[in-house]
């Protein structure tokens, strides 16, 4: 039976990625669908970019890949960060071509589950919610809006309020272990930060996963390492 794979956030961890690619044992009529955030902090980006083309994995557009393709396409350097710098001395042209090519989300009706990066506001249409919406939520604040648990730290998770359908499989909140809800799914368990890389296979509802081989980064949210 043909496989639907999500996997975490990556981070420009390369290794890792190669690890749990291998680790899944794919088969021909696997899908592999990647959270976003497939590169920045971590050690090679440009390494994990050719990964997810070697092994034909489709990636959802995140945060980082939109704030990199948004600072690029307007040509406003000033929206970069330190490690964003670094990313872009890694790209190359088939790496671009990759990232530009990121949906915002992926739905597949057969199994009423959508992958995105963040998620989504539980009181509008979810098709229509926009990227950067999408890809940074985390939290509703007290005026019901999106916002970042930095900006809100007392703030619900979305997913609290989340009840389907879809179903929705998603990154971008490192936890130190997935975390489930009635109508989601979180799979960022902070690979970059000293966690795990996480695979979630929708149709039975398994896991398989890799430890990090150090912690890349460091989080205000999590242990150090996770």
């Amino acid at each position: 039976m043909p496989r639907t794979i999500a996997i975490g956030d990556v981070h420009g961890c390369a290794d890792e990625f190669g690890e749990l690619l291998a680790k899944l044992e794919l088969k021909p009529d696997d899908r592999v669908i990647q959270v976003g955030d497939l590169v920045n902090r971590g050690p090679d980006s440009h390494r994990v970019i050719e990964l997810a083309r070697e092994y034909q994995v489709e990636s959802i557009i995140g945060n980082h890949e939109l704030r990199l393709i948004t600072a690029r396409g307007k040509n406003k350097p000033s929206l970069l960060n330190q490690y964003d710098q670094v990313t872009l001395e890694e790209l190359t042209k088939e790496d671009w071509n990759y990232l530009e090519a990121m949906p915002k989300f992926l739905y597949d009706a057969q199994i009423d589950t959508v992958i995105v990066h963040g998620g989504f506001l539980p009181n509008k249409p979810w098709q229509t919610q926009g990227s950067e919406l999408i890809t940074n939520i985390q939290v509703i604040d007290e005026k019901g809006k999106a916002a970042k648990r930095s900006d809100a730290p007392y703030a619900a998770p979305w997913s609290d309020s989340w009840s389907g359908s879809p179903f929705v499989v998603y990154g971008h909140t490192p936890r130190p272990r997935v975390f489930e809800r009635r109508g989601s799914i979180g799979i960022d368990t902070g690979c970059v930060y000293g966690g795990h890389l996480t695979a979630y296979i929708i149709e039975d509802k398994s896991l398989i996963q890799v430890r990090a081989h150090k912690a890349y980064a460091h989080s205000k949210h999590l242990p150090d390492p996770i």
